[in-house]
């Protein structure tokens, strides 16, 4: 991508195009060669001279060493040049020889070599100060600019919308497409817009998000189809605020200073941002304990007076797990979608996750949270304010039993109550409510665990409980009434018998 700010380096054609050194175009058939950067001019007349030469140069000759050498050695020669990184050469006659060699001239439009003649009236001297002028004009053209385009950008960052303002004036600056994406990795704002296709923008904020899940302070390059970028990050090292996407290949030295003083600007920007964002956020979390409290109606009104109006019930409550709760990517992220739905989305921390509130028929939010993100988000079933407590247990509970994305609240109570029991702490309260049993059937050689889960599974039925396990009735009286003793409970209470109960399920859910 050609940029309108990219500098004007001298070059061959620069110099051909100077009056006052009568240059002569001799071998030039691929016209592209004449553009190359002329970044020095030397003259030699060595037979080799390459060991002294650099890259992106000019080598002006008097053609002293084609004395008594053979139409080869002209190929061999410009063959060197060229695999040195010349980009022209410059052939002075009248000084060994009058004109400039057939052979040279052949050898060097093989090549694809420049070459110009340089009568006797201009002195090599002559052709290099001329491009030494142009070398210090384009640095000192280069500067002005930077130092121009600062001042615009400066100027830029003070309209209402500063960080809006600054990216359209890099773009405006550089002549390439400039994009800010958020902590998110959403493209927030860009300049010009929709100056990207579909398949660009979608590969590039793949890229972007790869480089924010890293974390670390990072400029990096790569091309998309036939466009390069380069990107940069905005903020500290593991509390990255953004990127900053700039659609042009590799900029000069004055072109990466205004980038530079851009990414200052806009990461101090995004960080004062980052201190709105977390005053934002405390009050928010605020406004979701209010919710849980018995006056639900206040914490509505803070947040419409802040945010705008609530959703209007019935309420889908959703809740992640607790990391998602800290991570500014997943605020900045939920932060632009409650700005796109007013009215439809509130989310707030809570003291176990992230609290997540929209209509019930616009859940969609909190699929795009989890498949984003990766995190666990329980959701309850359809509330209204009044029941907001009740609902964030819901939630809770439909977070933790789940595993992993979404899961709601009504699809792991389908499951039943007792489900709630697989757990390792349901399983740990069990085995001790049951230890009693356990240990005196070890001491005794009894069978009093046995015949506690067979009466309870009978319907603490003696009789049939006696069947069941093939003993007389009076057995089975004996053995509950040890049990009785060994539990220190009475097995005529309800609530006891429940307990036990609970407990071997707890233990063997399939028994």
């Amino acid at each position: 991508m050609t940029t309108a700010a990219a500098p004007s380096h001298p070059t061959v054609a620069s110099l051909l195009r100077r009056a006052d050194l009568s240059l002569r175009d001799l071998a030039t058939a691929d016209t592209r060669r004449l553009s190359r950067e002329v970044r020095w001019v030397h003259s030699s007349d060595l037979a080799d001279p390459t060991p002294f030469l650099s890259e992106g140069l000019v080598l002006l000759t008097t053609g002293r060493q084609f004395e008594a050498v053979g139409v080869d050695a002209y190929g061999k020669y410009v063959a060197r040049l060229a695999d040195r990184g010349v980009v022209g050469v410059g052939f002075g006659t009248e000084v060994v020889r009058e004109g400039v060699p057939s052979p040279l001239i052949a050898a060097c439009r093989a090549a694809s070599m420049p070459l110009f003649e340089v009568p006797y009236r201009t002195p090599f001297i002559a052709v290099a100060r001329a491009n030494a002028e142009e070398v210090a004009a384009s640095s000192y053209a280069r500067r002005t600019w930077a130092l121009s385009a600062q001042r615009a950008i400066a100027l830029a960052a003070l309209r209402p919308d500063g960080l809006g303002a600054t990216v359209s004036e890099l773009a405006r600056q550089l002549g390439a497409w400039v994009g800010l994406f958020d902590a998110a990795g959403e493209l927030s704002r860009q300049h010009p817009a929709a100056g990207l296709s579909a398949e660009t923008a979608g590969a590039l904020r793949t890229e972007v998000g790869a480089v924010l899940r890293r974390g670390a302070r990072a400029g990096s390059s790569l091309r998309i189809g036939d466009t390069p970028f380069t990107l940069q990050t905005l903020g500290r090292g593991g509390h990255l605020r953004g990127v900053i996407a700039i659609g042009a290949g590799d900029l000069d030295r004055e072109g990466r200073g205004v980038v530079t003083a851009v990414i200052a600007m806009a990461g101090l920007a995004l960080e004062q941002h980052g201190d709105l964002a977390r005053a934002r956020g405390a009050l928010r979390a605020g406004v979701v304990q209010s919710l849980q409290g018995e006056d639900s109606a206040a914490a509505r009104r803070i947040a419409r007076d802040v945010w705008g109006p609530m959703p209007e019930p019935p309420l889908a409550v959703g809740l992640t797990d607790a990391g998602a709760a800290w991570s500014d990517a997943v605020a900045e992220y939920l932060e632009v979608r409650a700005d796109e739905r007013r009215g439809t989305l509130f989310f707030g921390r809570s003291e176990d996750g992230l609290v997540i509130v929209a209509p019930a028929s616009r859940t969609e939010v909190m699929n795009d949270i989890a498949d984003r993100f990766g995190c666990r988000i329980g959701v309850a079933s359809p509330a209204t304010y009044s029941t907001f407590a009740r609902t964030m247990d819901q939630a809770r509970v439909a977070r933790d039993r789940g595993d992993g994305g979404v899961t709601r609240f009504a699809d792991v109570a389908r499951t039943g109550i007792l489900t709630a029991l697989d757990t390792a702490d349901a399983r740990a309260l069990a085995a001790a409510a049951l230890h009693p049993l356990v240990e005196y059937d070890r001491a005794h050689g009894a069978a009093l665990h046995q015949t506690v889960r067979a009466w309870l599974d009978a319907d603490c039925s003696h009789e049939a409980t006696a069947r069941a396990l093939g003993v007389h009735r009076h057995t089975v009286r004996a053995r509950l009434a040890a049990a009785e003793k060994a539990l220190a409970r009475d097995l005529t209470s309800f609530a006891v018998r429940a307990e036990l109960w609970a407990a071997f399920k707890a233990l063997d859910p399939d028994a």
